[in-house]
C-alpha cells in the first residue's frame, strides 16, 4: 500500500511540475481573453505554432459583410492550421453597446464559427496586449476590419487594410505562404 501511495505522490508531483501551456508560450500571445458573450476564455498559447489571422471587427460598419468571407477563410484553412480570431471593437464607434447584440450579428446574421472575443480596444493606450504588439509591429488599424496575419513563429506580422477582402488574391496568397 505504501509503495502505491509513494508512486501516486511521485506521479502527482511530476504532473504538477510540468510546464503549463501558457508557460511554454513566451511571446506576445501569452495572454488569456474572454470569448464573445461567454464566460469561457482562451489563452492564445493554444495556437502555438499556427499562423493567426487577427481582425478588428464591428457590427455596424460598411465592411461588416466581410464576416462571410472571413468565415469562408476559416473553413478553407482551419484544417491546415490557420486560426482566425475576431476582436470586436468600438474604437470607431460602430460596435453594438450590448455584447449579446454583437454576438447575434456574428453568430446569427453571419454564421461565424471562428473565435470571436469580447469587445475590446484595439488602438491607443487602451489597446489590449495583442493589439499593442500588432500596432507596434505593423501599425494600428485606421478603421474596422484591418487584418493582421501573424506567422506561426510570431516573428512576422503582415497588415491588410479594410478594403482588402478576406478572399482577395493578396491575402489568400499570404495565408498560403504562412501555412
Amino acid at each position: 500500500m505504501c509503495k502505491y501511495l509513494l508512486k501516486l505522490i511521485i506521479l502527482c508531483y511530476a504532473v504538477l511540475s510540468m510546464p503549463t501551456q501558457a508557460e511554454s508560450c513566451d511571446d506576445f500571445t501569452n495572454v488569456s481573453m474572454r470569448k464573445l458573450h461567454a464566460e469561457e476564455s482562451i489563452n492564445f498559447c493554444e495556437f502555438k505554432d499556427k499562423p493567426l489571422l487577427i481582425v478588428n471587427t464591428a457590427s455596424n460598419c460598411g465592411f461588416t459583410g466581410q464576416f462571410k468571407e472571413l468565415e469562408a477563410l476559416h473553413k478553407k484553412y482551419k484544417d491546415k492550421g490557420l486560426v482566425v480570431i475576431g476582436f470586436p471593437s468600438d474604437d470607431f464607434f460602430q460596435e453594438e453597446n450590448d455584447e449579446a447584440d454583437t454576438a447575434e450579428v456574428c453568430y446569427v446574421n453571419y454564421g461565424v464559427t471562428f473565435t470571436m472575443l469580447s469587445t475590446t480596444a484595439v488602438r491607443g493606450d487602451d489597446a489590449n496586449k495583442i493589439f499593442k504588439h500588432l500596432n507596434k509591429e505593423a501599425g494600428a488599424p485606421k478603421w474596422n476590419f484591418y487584418k493582421y496575419l501573424v506567422s506561426a513563429d510570431r516573428k512576422t506580422v503582415q497588415r491588410f487594410n479594410s478594403r482588402t477582402k478576406p478572399l482577395s488574391a493578396s491575402l489568400t496568397q499570404a495565408i498560403e505562404n504562412a501555412l
